[in-house]
Parts: structure tokens; C-alpha cells; sequence
């Protein structure tokens, strides 16, 4: 069975959970000057980045060794 439920995190946005992980982003600067959102599982608040919703375009898998979730395009 896979636990995948929604959690408000402060303000109005949800925050996606998976396991006990929650999903957070963040907007990184490319060296070509581009601006990149990135998105990273994390069980504790990380230094910058906020909760997120799961972008529609993805879905989420797990690494069957270390049980750490990501994300992949569907």
C-alpha cells in the first residue's frame, strides 16, 4: 500500500507527502543565466525551498535500495 496524501504547511498552498517525506522547491540560477525550479524530497525543513504540490507532468518512484522517493516524468 502506497501513502500519498496532501498536508497544509502553513499559508494556503498544500504540501505533498510521500512516506513521511514532503516535497519541497526551490529556483536555481543556471550558468547560462536560465532560471531552473528544482524539486527535492526532504523528512526535515531543508536551508531554502518551500512545500510544493506535485507537478501534474510527474509521478513519483522510490529507490528500491535506499527507499529515498523522486521524482519521474510520466
Amino acid at each position: 500500500m502506497v501513502l500519498i496524501h496532501f498536508v497544509r504547511k502553513g499559508g494556503n498552498s498544500m504540501a505533498f507527502e510521500y512516506k513521511g517525506w514532503t516535497l519541497y522547491t526551490r529556483e536555481v540560477t543556471l550558468k547560462g543565466g536560465r532560471i531552473q525550479p528544482i524539486y527535492f524530497f526532504s523528512k526535515r525543513k531543508p536551508k531554502s525551498g518551500s512545500p510544493t504540490d506535485k507537478p501534474d507532468a510527474y509521478t513519483v518512484g522510490e529507490n528500491k535500495r535506499t527507499g529515498l522517493p523522486y521524482l519521474k516524468k510520466k
